[in-house]
């Protein structure tokens, strides 16, 4: 089901760039050339085949980019949190799906709109291009954890991966249920759930709930991803 979109109109309005931006001013331009729209928990924010005319910044919250499968399956591509960028895509169609993890607050942008900034300043294009390396090197990552021979290894290597990004590098908080990360690492949800209990178990982590991961044997488990 399509999420109910609320949009701030008073953000959406074109700001052209002036000549000689800097990396930040050009961040600012942006974000002020977009439009905030808001998503609940579990929501769709666009559908494989839809136009791509339309590319996200996540201000809060956490998205999924998934592919479908012809037999059911889901493949999840690649999780965003605030910061990133998703939806940039070389053709007029989606190839991909995004899907709302949590409830999330996005900034929208117009390719269009966006094109015509990076006409004015040059500064707006290397935002744009930074934006996109960011996005190969997940891409690339998320490639080289698929690659990691068993489910030990590729679990350990993604909580290794979200306590990077996380405020706390000891303290992981999984806004994505356990279907979610074995769809992400190409495993089964049981298999998943068994890979966090025997972590548990040999006091590499420690569970509070199902979605908060305390790391307590970080160095072992870096050992584990052949980190």
């Amino acid at each position: 089901m399509t999420a109910q979109v609320m949009i701030d109109t008073q953000n959406a309005r074109a700001i052209p760039g002036p000549a000689g931006l800097g990396i930040a001013e050009a961040g600012e331009v942006l974000r002020a050339a977009g439009s905030v729209a808001r998503f609940s928990e579990g929501n769709e924010i666009f559908a494989e085949g839809d136009d791509s005319d339309v590319f996200y910044k996540v201000l809060s919250g956490v998205v999924r980019v998934c592919k479908f499968l012809p037999d059911g399956r889901r493949q999840i591509e690649a999780f965003h949190i605030a910061g990133d960028i998703f939806g940039m895509e070389l053709n007029g169609t989606r190839d991909l799906s995004a899907e709302a993890v949590s409830d999330c607050t996005l900034v929208c942008y117009r390719r269009r709109t966006v094109d015509m900034l990076a006409e004015k300043d040059e500064m707006v294009t290397r935002q744009l291009l930074r934006f996109a390396m960011e996005n190969l090197a997940h891409a690339r990552e998320h490639c080289l954890l698929l690659g990691r021979r068993g489910a030990a290894e590729k679990v350990a290597a993604f909580l290794l991966e979200w306590a990077d990004r996380s405020c706390d590098p000891a303290v992981v908080r999984l806004a994505m249920t356990r279907q979610d990360i074995g769809d992400y690492l190409g495993l089964t949800i049981e298999t998943v759930s068994r890979t966090f209990s025997q972590f548990e178990r040999d006091g590499l982590i420690a569970l509070n709930g199902t979605r908060e991961v305390r790391l307590t044997g970080l160095e072992a488990l870096e050992d584990i991803a052949a980190r």
